[in-house]
């Protein structure tokens, strides 16, 4: 079986390895890996690794800063009423699509409808406020609100536009009437965006292949990468090597921390690490499933583990997490404290459970995602701590493919599931409501299955408040309430890390961390192309 097992794995690294030496169009290039699947089309895509292809493709009317704020981009300016009920916004004349059409509130109107309509990717956090959005006029669009939106403008950066007509061109059979499938096949491997990479390649299973857009209208620097690829693999062994080898030039940032060490080690290779602006590691518990539908038994969970040897030595320069929202996240409560390590307390709560006595009737189910090793180490220390208070824990290592179909069904999601998670905009309601309203049930993002009435209520009225101040107030009470409940076990703010090839790329992020400023950039933005540049002759 070990043979086996080990031809399979040097058979994928041969296919990648293949992949890369078949690229022969130009060394003007930014290859990354990422974990797989990769849903490019924006009204579905909304992972780690959809969204770095997804923002490369396509523009949106603001653009995110470094710092979590956002600027004009194709909308030049706006207008709310003071009722925060109906906001209009100024196009950007000029724009062109990749097939050479120009972009015009029609399109504007017909992304926004495709994406409420289908109910997917970041659907959820637009269709609760957006009532309408009409065309003004070529180069003015207006959405007029069900009630008042706070973070809006914020939550826009994922609001990505489609060529109407070119989605028409293509569509298939499907459940949206006289639109079909709204073009979702065709847009599974191709692309109707403006965005500054258009898609020149696309193999479900091995990668995703953009090529500069010339015409883009932001124009462009000098030493601009030509081409931008995003490949399926985070095998270590398969890193190490194209990395040696000067054909990855940004790894993932779910690399063991001995691959990072070593690759430090490499020639022109440099080691970046920061704390984005909006991610945590979170032991996502079952509130629906015996045993961790009991509160007290969620809580002598929660004393059972060593939180410091998470962040301090499984992935160093993270930050032991206070409360479901990451610190650096605005909105976040500070007044929140970590859960300790403390195994007294932990033994105190459990006798609290209804399950107390009869432990050894309920083992609970751990699943952690194979394409992050590091998360195995932190599986077997919970492994061993549960079992000092009495609980069994079966650990099972699982594709995050796999995870996202598990967490679907309430019978198919385990007691506890090991999941990275980011904030979709820069504020405490973007991760609060993909991580505990009752709509993002039935999504990876959120295994608890919690189904909340009060906690929906709580974040619906939080989220309709202008007032900033107020608005985050809000958003205190409902981390307080989701600290008393426990259906989460937050164990860090990740720091992120992630090797590149310092002698030949000049990325933007890691020139960033050199200076000692805040990242606080949504998921997928960190790898715009764009405004990264490669030197092919300083390799």
């Amino acid at each position: 079986m070990k043979r086996v097992f080990l031809t399979g794995k040097f058979l994928a690294i041969a296919l990648i390895m293949i992949a890369v030496f078949c690229f022969g169009q130009s060394e003007s290039i930014i290859r990354t890996t990422e974990d797989w699947p990769t849903y490019i089309d924006p009204a579905v895509g909304s992972d780690f690794s959809d969204c770095i292809a997804i923002v490369n493709l396509y523009d949106s009317l603001v653009f995110p800063n470094a710092d979590g704020s956002v600027r004009p981009h194709l909308a030049t300016h706006w207008d709310v009423t003071p009722d925060g009920l109906t906001w209009t916004f100024y196009l950007r004349q000029g724009v062109k699509f990749h097939s050479g059409n120009e972009l015009t509130a029609e399109d504007v109107v017909f992304s926004v409808n495709r994406l409420l309509t289908m109910g997917e990717g970041f659907a959820y956090m637009f269709e609760p406020f957006i009532d309408e959005v009409v065309a003004l006029d070529p180069y003015t669009v207006q959405f007029k609100m069900k009630k008042p939106y706070g973070p809006f403008l914020s939550t826009l950066v994922r609001v990505y536009i489609l060529e109407k007509d070119l989605v028409l061109q293509h569509l298939d059979s499907g459940p949206y009437g006289e639109f079909g499938d709204y073009g979702r096949k065709w847009l599974l491997e191709h692309d109707a965006g403006s965005g500054p990479y258009m898609v020149e390649e696309v193999k479900m299973e091995e990668y995703v292949l953009m090529k500069k857009f010339d015409d883009w209208w932001g124009g462009w620097e000098p030493n601009a990468p030509e081409y931008f690829k995003e490949m399926a693999t985070a095998d270590p062994v398969t890193i190490r090597t194209l990395v040696a080898k000067k054909e990855l030039e940004i790894t993932d940032e779910i690399q063991p921390m001995e691959s990072y060490e070593a690759m430090a080690k490499m020639p022109g290779v440099e080691v970046v690490r920061f704390v984005p602006g909006g991610m945590n590691l979170n032991l996502m518990l079952h509130t629906r499933k015996p045993p961790t539908d009991d509160v007290h038994f969620r809580r002598a969970l929660a004393y059972a583990v060593d939180y410091k040897t998470i962040a301090n030595i499984i992935f160093p320069g993270s930050l032991v997490a206070r409360g479901p929202v990451p610190q650096t996240l605005p909105g976040h409560d500070s007044s929140i404290q970590p859960w300790e390590f403390n195994l007294d307390k932990a033994r105190e709560e459990l006798k609290k459970s209804k399950y107390y006595g009869q432990l050894d009737k309920y083992p609970l189910t751990l699943s952690w995602c194979a394409e992050v090793p590091e998360e195995e180490k932190i599986a077997l220390m919970l492994q061993a701590n549960f079992a000092k208070i009495g609980v069994k824990l079966e650990i099972t290592k699982k594709p995050f493919g796999s995870m996202i179909a598990d967490a679907q069904n309430m019978e198919t999601t385990p007691n506890c599931s090991l999941i990275f998670v980011a904030a979709h905009y820069m504020e405490a309601g973007g991760m609060l409501t993909t991580r505990y309203h009752s709509q993002s049930t039935g999504t990876w993002e959120q295994c608890e299955w919690l189904l909340n009435p009060e906690i929906d209520q709580m974040i619906e009225d939080a989220l309709s408040t202008i007032d900033t101040e107020e608005r985050f107030n809000k958003y205190h009470a409902i981390q307080q309430k989701l600290v008393e409940l426990c259906p989460t076990i937050w164990l860090m703010d990740r720091a992120e890390t992630r090797a590149y090839q310092a002698s030949y790329v000049s990325w933007f992020v890691a020139d960033l961390v050199h200076q000692g400023k805040k990242i606080a950039l949504p998921l997928g933005y960190g790898l715009y192309a764009h405004d990264m540049k490669v030197f092919p002759e300083k390799k």
